[in-house]
């Protein structure tokens, strides 16, 4: 756990420049607070206690307004930028050193008991807003404009804005 916080101030410190010190960032970032609940939260999940996991879950929600559901798996090194209203769904998956920015959600698109919400490959970065919706995969370093819409995959190295998400830019070709 603390491997993954340690990752998670480095990233922090790196892509945010208002970040000055990694006591400032534990103290006063609320996506240190969200992820440390989301920790216990998953372990909790993981042996089946899943109204525990809950339960630690709505509390982090509830104070700092960051929803990660328990079941979903998160690498390290994640930074929610400005975090507030961002919801992670149950079957979600985000891949080491993404960046996530507020209002967003990656969210199911169904009901069945079944993979269902999205997966970020490493690097990523979704901007405030957007939703990225269902069984899909962002590709590692793509990148998902403010407030997209993006219900299909992105390949890595590429840049979607729009709703729907339509592809403006792919890097390294």
């Amino acid at each position: 756990m603390f491997e993954g916080i340690r990752a998670q101030i480095k990233h922090t410190k790196e892509a945010d420049p208002a970040a000055r010190s990694a006591f400032e960032i534990i103290v006063l970032y609320p996506h240190i607070k969200a992820l440390f609940f989301y920790r216990i939260a998953h372990f909790l999940y993981k042996i089946h206690l899943y109204f525990l996991a809950r339960l630690t879950s709505n509390i982090a929600r509830n104070w700092v307004g960051i929803e990660i559901h328990p079941g979903a798996v998160i690498g390290k090194g994640l930074l929610i930028d400005h975090g507030m209203g961002v919801v992670i769904g149950e079957t979600a998956i985000v891949g080491d050193y993404c960046t996530i920015y507020h209002q967003v959600t990656l969210g199911g698109t169904g009901k069945e008991h079944c993979k269902r919400h999205p997966t970020l490959e490493d690097h990523v970065m979704v901007g405030a807003g957007a939703k990225v919706l269902g069984n899909i995969t962002i590709g590692s370093h793509a990148k998902v404009g403010s407030n997209a819409v993006v219900t299909h995959d992105v390949a890595p190295h590429t840049s979607v804005v729009g709703i729907p998400a339509k592809e403006v830019k792919k890097r390294g070709v």
